[in-house]
């Protein structure tokens, strides 16, 4: 084998190690209670909009996928049905009961939820972090609390799923603003937050209208740290920290002063962390 050959099959397996680092089942554990009690959460609150959706069948824009797959409008006994299986079997998935089976009805199930949710006029990019991690989850097959001592190549390819969405929904933000304003420029200059602050801005930010170019700074800020978040995905120790920090402040003051939350992605940000130091020791198990 030539000295050219091996550096490739190096840098291949370097590649590889990436994406399925070796990473504790414990963590997966704890990562997958967050995020099936959030589905309950987001069904019932922050997409509860689909069994109404079911009395106006007519107004029903299938997303490309849901048309690829011909999934048909929702009715409203059929979103009841639906509504109740995703608690149903979030509430399995969380638990670890049936770990394979319940994984993939919540994503069978909450990926149609979706589907309706997002049909109707209104894309919310925010849920789709959520999304993947309910479909990859169910891939890593038994992971249980007391498994911080058992490592596995799926877990780390699950949570690096997870993360490299998480990240891509704010570079892709950055991409869209792109393409609906013709040039990132004319965005960044533009009123956007003074626009969002006058429509539904909270009382003690309206002061700010009288600050254009604070807010224009503050909307070149903002595309700049949505433009560089990859580079999140090789941060680590009190790097990846800092960085997780301060994408949760600065959500936690987008819902501050716009009461825009976007929980489903903020969620999500625990696949960067090392959550099987939550497990008590008591629970944990070295193998």
């Amino acid at each position: 084998m030539s000295n050219s050959t091996t550096a490739e099959v190096k840098a291949g397996n370097r590649v590889i190690a990436w994406f399925t680092p070796q990473l504790p089942l414990a963590r997966v554990a704890v990562f997958r209670v967050i995020v099936y009690i959030f589905v309950i959460i987001d069904v019932l609150t922050i997409s509860a909009d689909v069994i109404p959706h079911g009395w106006t069948p007519e107004l029903y824009q299938p997303l490309w996928l849901a048309r690829f797959l011909h999934i048909p409008p929702v009715s409203v006994l059929g979103a009841q049905i639906l509504l109740a299986a995703i608690i149903v079997f979030s509430l399995l998935a969380a638990a670890g009961i049936l770990q394979r089976i319940s994984g993939w009805a919540v994503a069978i199930t909450f990926g149609l939820w979706m589907f309706y949710t997002q049909g109707y006029g209104y894309v919310a990019h925010d849920h789709m972090a959520l999304v993947i991690a309910v479909v990859v989850l169910p891939t890593v097959g038994i992971a249980r609390f007391r498994d911080v001592g058992a490592t596995s190549a799926k877990a780390g390819w699950a949570l690096r799923v997870v993360q490299i969405s998480v990240v891509l929904t704010y570079f892709y933000s950055v991409v869209m603003k792109w393409i609906a304003s013709g040039n990132i420029t004319h965005w960044a200059n533009g009123a956007v937050i003074i626009w969002a602050l006058m429509r539904r801005g909270a009382e003690w930010s309206k002061p700010f209208l009288e600050m254009p170019g604070l807010l224009i700074a503050g909307q070149w800020a903002t595309l700049v740290f949505e433009f560089l978040s990859p580079i999140v995905l090789f941060f680590k120790g009190k790097w990846l920290y800092g960085a997780v920090i301060f994408f949760m402040l600065f959500h936690l003051m987008t819902y501050i002063a716009l009461g825009i939350h976007f929980l489903p992605t903020v969620i999500c940000w625990a696949a960067f962390l090392p959550l099987e130091k939550l497990v008590p020791k008591r629970f944990a198990a070295t193998r």
